[in-house]
């Protein structure tokens, strides 16, 4: 990625507080127009990477640029009002005494009357808000009052805007709806923007690439797809999507065999440099395990979570282990009853088998 299509770049950043390390030599790059994603547990260090891009925060080490210019190394610090950006917070910190127009106009007090009211009325438009924009703040919805706060932080045309856990507040139907919204908005702002959550429902809704953290730093920066079928390391694995690890013996460069047959496809992930009969894991999604009446392999129902459209499936295997199967809900089973199941693996997720602990675990997030 070179210098003119690049808008952020963070350069081995570290941070902390007294003798803490809370972000160790963290590094990505983010292109204008782009969506990125920093998602993690709690903890993980995602917000402290935000609060120094953002320039609440001054760092320890490395180096933050925003369209080329540093804006952050160890010692000196651009303030934020000086950075260009925006930025939507958690609780939206919208003004109670003034309308869904005055709080968008906010910050283009510079602007003369006509070129100000000209940007508010685009802004409205653009977020949906025309027949509530004289309303105040407690007197619209929460989802209403999330896209004021992302109309006000890109009212200015900031060259980068970053958006802190922006749908913890809602419920989780209105968050995935309004995941989809919000991008799409971002996208027809032209904006560049940083989201930071733990959620990644919202992640895989919103950003072009996201960056899975751990302990401060970013174990896979990818897009949603890769992050799910072709994970770097376990955590990465845990902490996407849901799954299954199983044992299994490496017989070649791209052939595993485990209790349910050989499975022979690419191989992904840290086992495939290891030699032949190797001891593994393999990492089995819900969608690699298909129902099939017709099949002789088979499996006992030992758990189902309705889901509308579909049922996931706990199932449970000859040895004892059990796998997920993701099947369409008008194929209602009962717990105990054994179906019949084919596997439709295209790669082979594979690790190493760990030193400690069982070497069979299922992935629930």
């Amino acid at each position: 990625m070179n210098s003119e299509t690049t808008l952020l770049e963070v350069e081995r950043l570290r941070q902390g507080y007294s003798d803490h390390l809370v972000v160790a030599d963290l590094s990505f790059t983010l292109a204008r127009g782009a969506i990125g994603c920093l998602l993690g547990p709690s903890g993980c260090g995602k917000t402290t990477v935000l609060r120094c891009i953002a320039g609440f925060e001054p760092i320890r080490a490395g180096a933050i640029r925003i369209g080329g210019r540093v804006v952050s190394q160890r010692g000196a610090v651009l303030p934020p009002e000086q950075r260009r950006i925006g930025m939507v917070f958690q609780d939206y910190a919208l003004f109670p005494h003034l309308s869904v127009a005055d709080n968008i106009a906010f910050g283009l007090h510079r602007l003369g009357h006509a070129e100000r009211d000209a940007r508010t009325r685009e802004l409205v438009d653009l977020v949906g808000l025309g027949a509530v924009r004289g309303a105040y703040p407690h007197e619209i919805s929460g989802g209403q009052q999330q896209r004021v706060a992302l109309a006000r932080a890109l009212a200015p045309r900031p060259d980068l805007l970053l958006l802190d856990e922006p749908f913890s507040n809602l419920d989780v139907d209105l968050r995935e709806r309004l995941s989809i919204e919000v991008r799409g908005i971002i996208k027809a702002s032209g904006a560049t923007a940083v989201l930071v959550t733990h959620d990644q429902h919202e992640a895989f809704a919103m950003a072009d690439d996201i960056g899975v953290m751990h302990e401060g730093r970013i174990q896979q920066w990818d897009s949603a797809y890769n992050l799910y079928h072709r994970p770097v390391n376990r955590f990465v694995a845990d902490f996407v999507g849901q799954g299954v690890f199983l044992p299994a013996t490496l017989l070649d460069g791209h052939r595993v065999e485990f209790e349910l047959g050989v499975l022979d496809g690419a191989l992904d992930g840290p086992a495939r440099d290891l030699n032949a009969n190797h001891r593994i894991e393999i990492l089995l999604r819900p969608d690699d395990i298909v129902h099939d009446d017709d099949s002789a392999l088979q499996a006992e129902v030992a758990h189902k979570a309705f889901r509308g459209a579909d049922i996931l499936y706990t199932l449970k295997l000859a040895s004892g282990r059990c796998v997920l199967a993701l099947v369409p809900s008008h194929h209602n089973h009962a717990l105990g009853e054994r179906i019949g199941i084919r596997l439709n693996v295209d790669h082979v997720v594979a690790f190493p088998v760990p030193s400690t602990g069982d070497a069979s675990s299922m992935v629930a997030n």
